[in-house]
């Protein structure tokens, strides 16, 4: 599980070094290939590949006429290329993920979610994170999930 902000650096060449708190974990796992994809265009989504792989397959289940499956995976391919971790972990965003979420040569928030890593333009997320606030309802909401996994 990937957890915590970790900021970074996307350089010149549009690689990101993978922080070295997420490396010992997909170092863990063997893991040298991944999906690096968006579902918005806002920032990246730094998939291990057997984790992404799992994904499709959930999402292979369901009706391939269902629009919603079919809207996931044209914006996933879009932005999405498979990438190899290099000797020095770095990871390399694609071009047209990187344009269009602001990561060419930028500070970035590396934010581990769970199963994947997002990438963000540190200062577009900072300004968001702060201007939205867990409400009450999203707090019972919440505390309506963690009480269902119990």
């Amino acid at each position: 599980m990937f957890r915590g902000n970790h900021p970074a650096k996307v350089d010149e060449k549009g690689r990101l070094k993978l922080p070295s708190a997420f490396k010992q974990l997909v170092d863990a796992g063997s893991v040298t290939q991944f999906y690096v994809t968006s579902t918005d265009g806002e920032s990246a989504q730094v998939w291990p590949l057997p984790e992404w792989e799992k994904r499709e397959a959930q999402l292979s289940e369901s009706s391939e006429m269902e629009e919603a499956v079919q809207k996931y995976l044209s914006i996933t391919s879009y932005y999405g290329q498979q990438v190899e971790m290099d000797a020095q972990a770095r990871l390399l965003i694609p071009q047209i993920l990187r344009s269009a979420a602001g990561l060419d040569d930028e500070e970035v928030a590396v934010i581990g979610m769970g199963g994947y890593i997002a990438v963000h333009n540190r200062k577009r997320f900072e300004q968001t994170v702060l201007g939205n606030k867990l409400t009450p309802e999203d707090r019972q909401k919440l505390a309506e999930i963690t009480r269902r996994k119990q």
